[in-house]
């Protein structure tokens, strides 16, 4: 596909009432397509940063997955990263593993929005930073619906943190559910 000498309008999405910006924004031009993609993070197993980290820097594990956070809070009271063990992306899951991915997503919604101060869980996978699988669970507090729909993420990073005590129990409920097979 190649996109040439049309300048686009903004497109509808910049006045719903999630768009986390306002005032005049413009379109940046499209880049010319490359010829090759860049490889990802990790496209080798040796290289992966998911295959070294030790269980220790996960909130949950077992025989074939693990669960983390990022390092920090965030704006919302929740984002967790479900990753196989095993050096996988999405189209490389075995029936098996697919399988679980599905028990666990749902769990993992359930387990996240049972906590008090969320209303739903947005689950995402990108697939242009990292080879190995990442799905990520982001909670949107309960009430804000401003933060409804694909701009949450924007949002994530434009909140104050949520207070570190909240964050941290907040995860440990999440591991605790898990490990609650």
């Amino acid at each position: 596909m190649r996109v040439t000498g049309v300048r686009p309008t903004l497109p509808p999405f910049v006045d719903w009432p999630a768009f986390p910006f306002e005032g005049d924004l413009r379109i940046k031009p499209l880049q010319e397509p490359v010829d090759a993609e860049p490889p990802r993070r990790g496209d080798r197993q040796e290289q992966c940063a998911a295959c070294h980290t030790p269980d220790s820097a996960y909130l949950w594990s077992n025989e074939r997955w693990r669960l983390k956070s990022p390092p920090a809070p965030s704006g919302l009271p929740v984002v967790v990263i479900l990753e196989p063990r095993a050096h996988l992306d999405l189209g490389d899951l075995s029936t098996m593993h697919a399988a679980e991915l599905g028990v666990l997503t749902v769990r993992l919604e359930r387990a996240i929005r049972s906590l008090e101060s969320v209303a739903q869980v947005h689950v995402n996978r990108w697939g242009d930073g990292t080879a190995h699988l990442q799905q990520w669970f982001l909670a949107r507090p309960h009430g804000y619906l401003q933060l409804r729909g694909p701009f949450m993420t924007m949002w994530d990073e434009i909140l104050p943190p949520v207070e570190e005590h909240e964050w941290q129990m907040n995860l440990e409920y999440i591991a605790a559910w898990l490990a609650d097979d």
